[in-house]
């Protein structure tokens, strides 16, 4: 297995030669990175080294070992994920939940309009008043823009309090650590480049303005017990512990996504259940920020509400990739059934144009790891943080979830 995993790293590094966005983050030896660039194999070889390792890896002999099947079968479906983005870069039309099952182990559910159509109504009773629902819901989320001047001092206290409510439960390496950057010109709101050794860079897009909500958001998403948690759980645990070299490299376009993605979506409930949120913001947050506290507790409840549209995106990428409609027809989808401002629909779809299939890892991702994990936490509080540190620990794949 320590062989196959190697190659597997090798030739994950080799796909990044092609593909700028392939590699998240790599911290196993340096000169395997060197190497896979010195060598510059096509696409059409690394995908047939990728099809023979696939064959070597059905031959290694089956183990009653639950952690063992666990790793062979992560390393099966990132293999068939890596052969499925080559047979993207080539030009192949496959339809979105096609490419989102072999990238992705996993295919977005389709809903009636009428599931967003009821959920539109519901947010409507939230905001009373004449004119479209979404110029309604932009007027009032205009009061509820963190200040420029305000942003970092928001920012860093969510993530303070995101961290410390995370180490009440999960244990981490005493040196993980991460230091965050605002940027602009990215199709993406945040992101986490981990950077190994327990190390993460946290870049905030501030291209368009930061609700006051988007700070819990980003601080467990991006921090804890988001990526930043998982990476660092899966380099202890996995990597130096175990010696599995294979987590050393994480490539985006793979199953592995769909797991990072689903439980920083959940985390944010895990660290912050029920009202504790509410209570957060409100006496927290919103001072910090100079909003009105006045006005969280609506905020919080449309919240809510607005996440019953949260596949909304997903159909609108499955039609739009699939052919079916164009870019503007995607963007007055995304306006109406999401609630977005054009400039933020129009982020958005540059997104879909850059990672195709990979919006479905942030809704149907969490949807499944909050079905997995308090399923098994029966109610229990810190059975729920049991239970996700365990799924962060592990190298399972989301058709383990199910």
């Amino acid at each position: 297995m320590n062989s196959i995993a190697e190659s597997y790293v090798r030739l994950v590094l080799e796909m990044g030669q092609h593909d700028a966005d392939y590699v998240d983050a790599y911290y196993g030896p340096a000169k395997w990175k060197e190497e896979a660039a010195k060598q510059k194999k096509s696409l059409e070889e690394i995908k047939n080294d990728a099809a023979l390792l696939s064959s070597r890896l059905e031959r290694v002999s089956k183990t009653p070992d639950e952690l063992q099947r666990l790793r062979q079968r992560h390393l099966k479906k990132q293999l068939f994920s890596l052969i499925t983005r080559i047979r993207v870069l080539q030009g192949e039309k496959l339809a979105f939940d096609q490419e989102s099952k072999g990238l992705f182990d996993a295919v977005a559910p389709e809903y009636p309009e009428s599931h967003f159509e009821n959920a539109l109504k519901e947010i409507g009773t939230q905001l009373p008043g004449e004119g479209p629902l979404q110029k309604r819901y932009a007027a009032f989320k205009r009061d509820l823009i963190i200040p420029p001047d305000k942003l970092d001092t928001v920012f860093q206290t969510a993530i303070r309090e995101a961290r410390k409510r995370t180490l009440q439960h999960i244990q981490l390496p005493e040196n993980e650590n991460f230091r965050i950057e605002y940027v602009h010109n990215q199709p993406w709101s945040g992101y986490n480049w981990y950077e190994g050794k327990y190390q993460s860079l946290i870049q905030i897009n501030t291209e368009l303005p930061i609700y006051i909500d988007r700070a819990i958001d980003l601080a467990c998403h991006e921090g804890y017990p988001g990526h930043h948690v998982y990476n660092a759980l899966l380099e202890n645990r996995l990597v130096q512990d175990k010696g599995w070299i294979e987590f050393s490299v994480y490539p985006l376009f793979s199953p592995e996504s769909f797991i990072a993605e689903g439980s920083a979506n959940y985390g944010i409930d895990v660290a912050f259940p029920g009202d504790d949120r509410l209570r957060f913001e409100r006496d927290v947050l919103f001072p910090l920020a100079g909003l009105d506290p006045a006005k969280a507790e609506t905020y919080f409840k449309i919240r809510n509400l607005t996440a019953l549209l949260s596949h909304a995106g997903n159909q609108a990428a499955r039609q739009y990739l699939d052919g079916k409609i164009g870019r503007e027809d995607v963007v007055s989808l995304l306006e109406k059934y999401s609630l977005m401002e054009k400039e933020r629909a129009v982020q958005r779809v540059s997104f879909i144009d850059r990672y195709r299939s990979y919006v479905i890892n942030y809704n149907l991702g969490e949807d499944m790891v909050r079905e997995y994990v308090e399923s098994r936490a029966g109610g229990n509080s810190e059975k729920r943080w049991q239970e996700f540190e365990r799924l962060l620990s592990l190298p399972f794949v989301p058709s383990d979830l199910q």
